[in-house]
């Protein structure tokens, strides 16, 4: 069911005050100025009929259809129970009502059932908020019984983004129908890192019932990116699985994908993902690369990277001033570029790019001028560290928050630092190494915001300036950099259980005043400074297993740049290469 066109009942909840409603509450407890009755299995409420008009298109038409002369007092209803009718009455005098886990199904369905699209809203709401990947398939399905467009909307892209866990956690998940499962398969924006994963779901939904749904192999199959499927995977478990042998459409696909993957092997990805069996998914979240130092000045360069297609996208703002030596961070919808300089002025300023209208703000300013400076993110709070302000090196550090639009300070450092890095882990924020004006640092510090003291933590193994430092799994790692001799291709990671570093794998590359992000579980390092040159090179580390492996490079040499990763972008086909 459905609110009419045009006349949707959050119109027609009048706003009363909390007086009036109180009182007109007050009228109908006492039984006072009522002019209907409402039977539900027996149990019988007084009210008046406007107030139920007010929020319900139900009444309004069952009083409107039955006015006469004689009107009705009286009326049975059918179909809900006397609890919810009671909480939807009690919604159309105090305009709340309260929503449990435990009602919220029967009050979603009343609530749909009589059009009280303000108790449709809230449950909706609720139901959002307790979304996981165990019930968010059951949600889906629930939404198109009840008039939750929204709430469907919401538990399709939590499925999509979420889909490898909700294969292995969901058992609602093996209930889909074969119509659901397909739309969900075929979606560019399904959140799986190898297209094996959509495969082994595919196998794991026929086993359910392979009587009934060994059939529908070729359609499903037919959904998956076959010929990104590794070569050896796809000849030992897809091509020779007994679902897929026993299928004749399935011969065909199967041809198609291997002549896809030998196109592939000899001549690359056509800049047009047309192909539907080689055209790559879109990822979930985007790493931006903003800003830096090029070609000897400034630039205001933003490159994007699209890790689905392993390809850098320019969606630079021409009107945008060229930037150096800031911080970048992800927060709260916005990209927020932090100080910096411009080879002319330090600057204090901050401003903010809206990537769904791509737009740009200036919010307020910090209270120092802040090149080289370090920033993060924790528990709605902007942090921002340390840096030059063209005088001296700073220990000083504030924190911005958004609903006030100012920067407080907090706690000053115990070391000056400039050009250090710093992430959050654990509650805390993490900052390691730096300049003080004098010597590359080895030092390492960790604010506590329940305390709101810094630490010293144990000194890393190696000095480093121009480090970028971020957490990734449950450490905290602290990677290349300069040690007042050289640019650095060693790595560590700190355990903050044991308060210890340990020494990882070096890089491909030496490199200082880089990018450094998480994407995709895997650790991004992005173009810097290698002692001689700016690069535009970009490596990843996998500690799953422990190693470094080459990503494409970005399209322009460039260091003092600053990264961050904006997730589950709505408009994500503006920021990926096009597919087409």
């Amino acid at each position: 069911s459905s609110a009419p066109p045009g006349n949707p009942s959050s119109v027609m909840e009048r706003k009363l005050s909390a007086m009036a409603c109180a009182v007109i509450n007050d009228l109908r407890l006492e039984g006072k100025l009522c002019d209907v009755t409402i039977s539900v299995d027996g149990v019988e409420f007084n009210a008046h009929k406007n107030i139920l008009c007010s929020c319900s298109h139900y009444f309004r038409a069952l009083f409107v259809s039955n006015w006469s002369n004689e009107e009705r007092r009286v009326y049975k209803i059918e179909g809900t129970s006397p609890e919810m009718m009671r909480l939807i009455i009690e919604y159309a005098y105090i305009r709340t009502v309260p929503v449990t886990t435990d009602n919220v199904q029967n009050l979603l369905t009343a609530a749909d059932q009589f059009n009280v699209m303000g108790i449709v809203r809230l449950c909706c709401e609720f139901i959002n908020s307790q979304m996981c990947s165990e019930n968010c398939v059951g949600i889906y399905r629930f939404s198109d019984y009840c008039y939750c467009p929204e709430l469907r909307k919401a538990a399709h892209v939590f499925i999509l983004c979420h889909f490898e866990e909700v294969t292995r956690l969901s058992t609602e998940f093996l209930d889909l129908s074969v119509e659901e499962f397909t739309q969900i398969l075929e979606k560019d924006e399904l959140n799986v890192k190898q297209e094996e994963t959509a495969f082994e779901a595919i196998l794991k939904w026929i086993d359910h019932a392979p009587q009934d749904r060994r059939r529908h192999i070729a359609v499903l199959l037919g959904k998956v990116r076959l010929a990104l499927i590794q070569a050896e995977y796809f000849m030992s478990n897809v091509k020779t699985h007994q679902y897929v042998k026993d299928n004749e459409e399935c011969k065909a696909l199967i041809i198609k994908a291997l002549t896809e993957m030998y196109n592939l092997e000899m001549y690359g990805q056509s800049s047009h993902f047309t192909h539907p069996l080689t055209r790559p998914r879109l990822p979930c979240a985007i790493l931006f690369a903003v800003g830096g130092w090029s070609g000897g000045s400034p630039t205001n360069a933003i490159e994007t990277y699209d890790s689905r297609a392993d390809q850098w996208v320019n969606v630079t703002c021409e009107q945008e001033n060229p930037l150096a030596y800031h911080g970048t961070a992800y927060f709260n919808g916005f990209v927020y570029v932090i100080g910096g300089f411009d080879s002319m002025d330090y600057f204090s300023s901050v401003k903010r790019f809206d990537p769904l209208n791509k737009t740009w703000q200036q919010v307020a300013p910090m209270h120092s001028r802040r090149c080289y400076v370090s920033v993060a993110v924790l528990n709605n709070f902007l942090y921002a560290m340390g840096g030059f302000d063209g005088h001296m090196r700073l220990n000083t550090a504030e924190r911005y928050q958004p609903e006030t639009n100012q920067w407080t300070l907090i706690d000053p450092m115990h070391e000056r630092r400039s050009d250090a890095s710093a992430t959050t882990l654990h509650e805390k924020v993490y900052i390691c190494g730096g300049f003080n004006g004098n010597e590359c640092l080895i030092t390492a510090e960790a604010y506590n915001t329940t305390t709101h003291q810094w630490t010293l933590i144990a000194p890393m193994n190696s000095r480093r300036s121009g480090v970028g430092v971020i957490a990734y799994g449950s450490h905290v790692y602290a990677v290349g950099g300069f040690d007042g001799v050289n640019r650095l291709r060693s790595a560590e990671a700190y355990n903050p259980l044991a308060n210890t570093w340990r020494n990882i794998p070096t890089m491909f590359s030496p490199r200082s005043n880089f990018g450094i992000e998480v994407v995709d579980d895997l650790l991004v390092v992005v173009g810097g400074f290698n002692g001689f040159t700016t690069v535009s090179h970009v490596e990843c580390y996998d500690e799953n297993t422990n190693a470094w492996y080459d990503i494409e490079d970005m399209s322009i040499n460039r260091s003092a740049l600053s990264c961050c990763v904006v997730p589950a972008l709505a408009n994500v086909r503006e920021y990926v290469v096009r597919r087409d």
